[in-house]
């Protein structure tokens, strides 16, 4: 990168600059983490008081997976948190006809069920070395869509939420840009803290707009404390809290499609993050640990009841290219006021009073720097190629093109196969609907099978690069 990092991925900064720092990640993946229990809970049945404690839980997984992959797993600067992969299979078994007319709990407990198992299935494929055996298949000219659609394919969760109301939407935006791009070259703390600062300063305006009677009730950019007063002060989530998790053959075999398209999103995840952070770049032996205790983050998301899995974060490794700190320890320092503030209510319910615009703008930012780190890898790729030319833009395009189509459609192919087998319309659909999974296969595919030399690929420059890493 022409940019220097402040923070490599073994520095170490100190303790409070760590702290904010962590603070920092902590609040750009809160969005996120809290938008998947608010999907999940009319599938599930759930109440206010259950959805709360399904946001805490999320949280708290979230710090014990992320200690678990940064500690013992991939070592990279990568936050673990629910992923939206699993969303599409937990709502498939939520609506099974045995299912459809039960309450919250068992639900949740068919939903833990076939997480749990499936956690099974990926620390299988990680620790047995297969992923990363794989990667003999994956070249630049593979890389580079699968991580640009990371951000690309996200493209919903931007202008669509800023838009809401672009004076605040259109606020959060200026001030990332200004903060990471422009002030950052003047001040230590713009370079450090730009989406804290940027986040806080909307924030505050939408605070001000609101108790001006600029933006009342129903407002787009309303900030209201009502969760605030209402939330408990401490509650601490533990296995199990919903029942012993119930099993089918039927809801472990839907689920593996979220697994699928997870672990192929990790994976470009993986080298989005080292690439980000200055590290090396993966090895097979980091991939298949990373993949392994991603396994593991799923298993206690199973235990605890999230109703959903572990995955890695890209909006975190955005966060990492802005603010140019890939610290490990800084990571670490967010899993640990992840757990620490899991248990505090209140504490989250404050930050669930963000507008949406805000989190909108955050997100137009962030997501655009990981699709840019991801085109950063064509460095290496001849572009003179037509052959590389077309399976870019060819899995870049279905990969934004296809989710389009089969999201309305989802239905439509299940019921295309007997109802015995209707699990392999699931996976089509699940897979199908997600930009990065597509985009991932078909440029896998094309790379592979369309003949091209070792350079113009981009193997001889990215081996040069790798160098005793792999």
């Amino acid at each position: 990168m022409s940019r220097k990092m402040l923070y490599t991925i073994e520095d170490k900064p100190p303790v409070g600059t760590s702290l904010l720092l962590g603070f920092q990640h902590y609040l750009t993946m809160f969005g996120s983490t809290v938008a998947i229990p608010f999907v999940l809970k009319d599938a599930l049945g759930a109440d206010d008081a259950q959805l709360a404690v399904m946001i805490s839980t999320m949280f708290l997984v979230s710090g014990i997976c992320t200690l678990l992959q940064t500690t013992f797993g991939n070592r990279l600067p990568i936050v673990q948190g629910g992923t939206f992969s699993f969303l599409g299979p937990a709502i498939a078994i939520c609506g099974m006809a045995t299912l459809a007319n039960s309450g919250f709990e068992v639900k949740m407990r068919e939903v833990q069920g076939a997480i749990i198992l499936g956690a099974f299935f990926e620390m299988a494929i990680g620790f047995s070395g297969l992923m990363g055996r794989l990667l003999r298949f994956i070249t630049p000219v593979t890389i580079a869509p699968t991580i640009a659609l990371i951000g690309l394919a996200l493209f919903k969760f931007g202008a669509p939420f800023a838009g809401k109301h672009w004076g605040i939407g259109g606020l959060t935006i200026i001030l990332l840009i200004v903060f990471s791009q422009i002030l950052s070259r003047t001040s230590q703390l713009f370079r450090l803290f730009p989406i804290l600062l940027g986040l806080i300063g909307a924030w505050l305006v939408a605070i001000i707009g609101t108790k001006a009677g600029l933006f009342p009730q129903g407002h787009a950019s309303h900030v209201s404390f009502d969760a605030v007063r209402e939330a408990p002060w401490v509650r601490v989530p533990y296995p199990f809290q919903w029942g012993i998790p119930t099993f089918s053959l039927a809801a472990v075999v839907g689920m593996l499609a979220g697994y699928i398209a997870s672990m192929i999103e990790s994976t470009g995840d993986y080298f989005a993050a080292a690439r980000m952070s200055e590290a090396p770049v993966p090895d097979s032996k980091t991939v298949n640990r990373g993949i392994g205790f991603e396994g593991i983050g799923c298993f206690v998301a199973g235990l605890f009841g999230t109703g959903n899995g572990t995955t890695s974060y890209s909006e975190n490794i955005g966060a990492i290219g802005l603010t140019r700190v890939g610290s490990r320890r800084v990571i670490q320092t967010a899993a640990v006021l992840m757990l620490g503030l899991a248990i505090f209510g209140k504490f989250g319910a404050i930050f669930a009073s963000i507008p949406q615009p805000i989190v909108g703008g955050m997100y137009c930012v962030m997501f655009a720097m990981v699709a840019g780190v991801g085109l950063s890898n064509l460095q290496f790729v001849d572009l003179n190629s037509t052959r590389n030319l077309f399976i870019i833009g060819f899995a870049l395009f279905m990969g934004l093109s296809l989710p389009e189509y089969i999201g309305p459609n989802s239905e439509a192919i299940i019921g295309l196969f007997p109802a015995s087998i209707s699990w392999i319309g699931n996976i089509i659909s699940t897979i199908g609907s997600s930009g990065m999974a597509v985009g991932a296969f078909l440029a896998l595919l094309l790379d592979n099978i369309v003949p091209g030399t070792d350079e113009e690929r981009g193997i001889t420059a990215f081996s040069r690069q790798v160098g005793s890493a792999t």
